[in-house]
């Protein structure tokens, strides 16, 4: 009888990308201790296990791929473990694994992409919250952007509009300051003209007097 495998259930991607780191550290920290008589059989198994260290033994049953064994000893290529039934049994070395086997594996590293799927769900949640924040204070600050355009096209509006009104209002002032000038002017050349006139006739008038008088002593 060869060991029963186990297939993984379909996953996502994701799932795949975070199983797969899982494993890495999984890997290395199981590395790291190689003093450790735990062992677990191979998830490739494709043998029986024997009551002795050699292929010459008799075989005495199977064991299940990812089982967990203790190692109890080695001679040459096999290894003798004792399986979860208390039997102590030979295996072929190769055969065995550090690492725990995928039946053992898989409900903590889907138990960890569970966690990691949530984990990234609350990132995600976090992003599009502050995301939709920035949106949020962009747009104010668009509407408070546009309106003082707006207010701004207005005061330009009113500025042209009064600097129109002064230019008209200067150019009447220009005119009245004008017209002014010219009733002085014309004001002065009256009276300077009477007073001419004055000058002339006002003599005359005494000579005509004056011999009017002469004649009449």
């Amino acid at each position: 009888m060869f060991l029963s495998r186990h297939a993984p259930s379909s996953l996502s991607p994701l799932h795949h990308l975070a199983i797969g780191a899982c494993l890495l550290v999984s890997v290395s920290a199981h590395a790291q201790d190689d003093a450790s008589t735990t062992r677990w059989v191979s998830d490739s198994l494709n043998t029986y296990v024997r009551s002795g260290p050699t292929d010459g033994y008799r075989i005495v049953g199977t064991l299940t791929s990812g089982q967990k064994v203790t190692l109890l000893r080695s001679d040459g290529n096999y290894s003798q473990v004792r399986g979860e039934n208390g039997s102590a049994v030979w295996i072929p070395s190769r055969d065995l694994q550090d690492v725990p086997g995928q039946a053992e594996r898989l409900p903590q590293l889907q138990q960890q992409v569970s966690e990691l799927s949530a984990e990234l769900d609350g990132i995600n949640t976090t992003w599009e919250t502050r995301v939709q924040g920035m949106q949020e204070t962009l747009d104010s600050r668009k509407t408070l952007i546009d309106e003082l355009q707006t207010a701004r096209s207005a005061l330009d509006s009113e500025l042209s509009q009064a600097n129109s009104e002064l230019r008209e209002l200067q150019a009447q002032l220009g005119e009245e300051n004008q017209q002014v000038l010219m009733r002085y002017m014309a004001y002065g050349g009256g009276i300077a003209g009477a007073g001419l006139i004055a000058g002339l006739i006002l003599p005359t008038l005494l000579r005509v007097k004056r011999k009017r008088n002469d004649q009449w002593v």
